[in-house]
């Protein structure tokens, strides 16, 4: 999909207006709902905690997508004030704009060269390599990514972006300087207005809301030799859905980047045939196939099959 379209509304939506009130009443639930759970915290008990933490997270993650993708206005600036608020402590909203947008520009999808967001490595025959490749190996399966995925993912990151700070790149140390005044602002009002420890926000909101958003991309993207073969679709997933505000649809988002969340349903059961054809009928029956067939199971292989030393090259 060429890069331009990215922030356009597709031509294929029909009334654009309901779907935007519908993300902006989200946008105030989930915000809402974040001041509420973390002020009265100490009265929820903690099984719930968790479960309402992590929803939460889970969710503005999603609303952080949409907002990415031109939603709930046309403004980019009210867009991002929506969707820049750093619940998640760590991520900067702009580096995460921009790797999303370089995702969908990429015409080389999962290939770790061309793709931000690939999942796969790039073989290195060092000692650095292999201990990052033994990391990955355990975190490949859908077991081991829920409950290693956000360290690797938060260390890969933040040694990724230490090495561009490092070489005086101005521009990405205003974003970072940004992002820590937003993230010190989230800090505050949990430790002096919520009395609430980051350990327990780490506990019941970070970590179980990174394990439900690593759930959903575990199972997005898949090497094939076609590019479209490399985009599934998880159907018959109504909870999870509404979660990752349709983003199970994934190839269905990748033909239509400009299409809201609620458009998508409707726009997979008017083009579901092509769609399917197009990505080689990469379709799951719900989330529970996907853990029935991953939970201890790697989903791929480590290393990019376009790699002339994939093979063998896992530990």
């Amino acid at each position: 999909m060429p890069f331009p379209t990215l922030h356009r509304r597709s031509s294929a939506a029909t009334d654009p207006v309901p779907a935007e009130r519908e993300t902006l009443l989200l946008a105030a639930a989930i915000y809402t709902g974040w001041l509420g759970v973390t002020y009265f915290h100490r009265w929820i008990p903690t099984p719930l905690l968790v479960l309402l933490g992590g929803w939460i997270l889970a969710w503005h993650g999603s609303l952080q997508h949409e907002t990415i993708h031109g939603h709930p206005t046309r403004s980019r600036t009210i867009n991002t004030l929506i969707g820049a608020p750093p619940l998640s402590l760590w991520l900067p909203y702009a580096r995460y704009r921009e790797t999303h947008v370089a995702h969908h520009a990429s015409e080389d999808l999962t290939e770790p060269a061309a793709d931000p967001e690939s999942r796969y490595l790039r073989p290195r025959g060092n000692a650095l390599g292999r201990i990052e490749a033994f990391i990955m190996a355990w975190s490949s399966t859908l077991l081991g990514r829920l409950i290693l995925g956000l360290i690797t993912e938060i260390l890969t990151f933040l040694v990724r972006e230490a090495a561009v700070l490092a070489c005086g790149d101005r521009r990405r140390w205003a974003i970072w300087g940004v992002h820590l005044l937003q993230a010190a602002a989230v800090v505050l009002w949990l430790t002096l207005v919520c009395h609430m420890s980051l350990l327990i926000y780490i506990a019941t909101f970070i970590y179980p809301g990174a394990a439900l958003a690593l759930l959903r991309s575990f199972a997005e993207h898949r090497a094939a030799e076609l590019p479209g073969h490399r985009i599934a679709i998880v159907e018959n997933a109504p909870v999870f859905g509404l979660l990752f505000l349709n983003n199970n649809l994934h190839a269905v988002h990748h033909a239509y980047p400009g299409a809201s969340w609620t458009q998508l349903p409707d726009l997979y059961r008017r083009h579901r045939g092509r769609i399917l054809t197009d990505n080689g009928g990469l379709v799951y029956d719900g989330y529970g196939e996907v853990f029935r067939r991953f939970l201890l199971v790697r989903h791929d292989h480590l290393f990019h099959p376009t790699s002339s030393t994939a093979s063998g090259a896992e530990p």
